[in-house]
């Protein structure tokens, strides 16, 4: 299967709750590659790079994991990226 990526802005109770510390470590054990960020406005920044329905296994994980609450998500296709690991940026 083809790799894409996913850009995705989500919204809620997403900071202060491990989003971050969840999402790089339920991709990096689903193998994606891209990174997650805190954003100023208190919405959290993901983009994430593999096969389409492993992408989504990431965020049914992300919407099951039991202090974040995810109220909006935002998404968009990307063009690929040559990039090693999955990374938590600030």
């Amino acid at each position: 299967m083809a790799k894409i990526r996913k850009h995705f802005y989500f919204s809620g109770r997403v900071q202060g709750v491990g989003f971050r510390y969840q999402a790089c470590r339920i991709a990096r054990g689903l193998g994606l590659t891209g990174y997650v960020q805190n954003l100023w406005d208190g919405r959290v920044e993901l983009e994430a790079q593999g096969e389409e329905p492993v992408i989504w296994d990431l965020v049914s994980a992300l919407h099951r994991q039991p202090y974040i609450q995810i109220e909006d998500m935002e998404t968009a296709d990307m063009a690929l990226k040559e990039e090693r690991g999955f990374q938590m940026a600030n």
